[in-house]
């Protein structure tokens, strides 16, 4: 038995997770499990904030492509290649076999980048997801949680790292800044 390897195979956009499914259940019909180590769609977690709630959410690194762990065998290429719906077959290079015949040869990665990505995977699993703020200063923004609900406001400034927005409302004809939580606002 060889060196397992890792490599990229394309897939249909938006259909990654489909295709690493079909893929993984096609290998084990076959039973060629012991040919593979993993099938991996690289994502990481965010924190969307829509219409006043927050939603974790997974964002792919990589929208198109799915990493495998295997020892190539031609069985294998031939699933890949032939039996997985919204599978593209591998990144490949060009590789001249004879004289002006060329053959396209999957290329694995190497150990860096395979590092870098599984590094990144294992931090985004440890840690709390990212969160991705749709606020910017300016906007207009609507009350929609709390005291001040129902009131309309513009965006003074943003603190990611808490979780909030100070916005500004008026107030019986004076301008008052409040300190909200993303939750507590959406966009007008």
């Amino acid at each position: 038995m060889g060196e397992m390897k890792w490599y990229v195979l394309r897939a249909a956009g938006g259909k990654e997770k489909k295709a690493k499914e079909y893929l993984e259940k096609e290998i084990e019909r076959s039973g060629i499990e012991d040919q593979v180590g993993q099938v991996l769609v690289p994502v990481k977690k965010e924190i969307v904030t829509k219409n006043g709630k927050r939603k974790a959410m997974d964002k792919l690194l990589f929208p198109g492509y799915v990493l495998i762990q295997a020892e190539l065998s031609a069985k294998l290429e031939n699933i890949i290649r032939n039996l997985v719906p919204g599978m593209a077959g591998f990144l490949t290079e060009k590789k001249s076999t004879s004289g002006s015949q060329f053959e396209r040869i999957p290329v694995p990665l190497r150990d860096e980048e395979v590092q870098r990505i599984l590094g990144n995977q294992d931090e985004n699993a440890e840690s709390a997801a990212e969160i991705v703020v749709n606020y910017e200063i300016g906007d207009a923004v609507k009350i929609t949680d709390g005291p001040f609900s129902g009131f309309s406001g513009t965006v003074d400034e943003i603190l990611e790292d808490r979780s909030k927005v100070k916005v500004i409302v008026v107030i019986f004809g004076r301008k008052t800044q409040l300190e909200l939580s993303f939750t507590q606002v959406t966009k007008e």
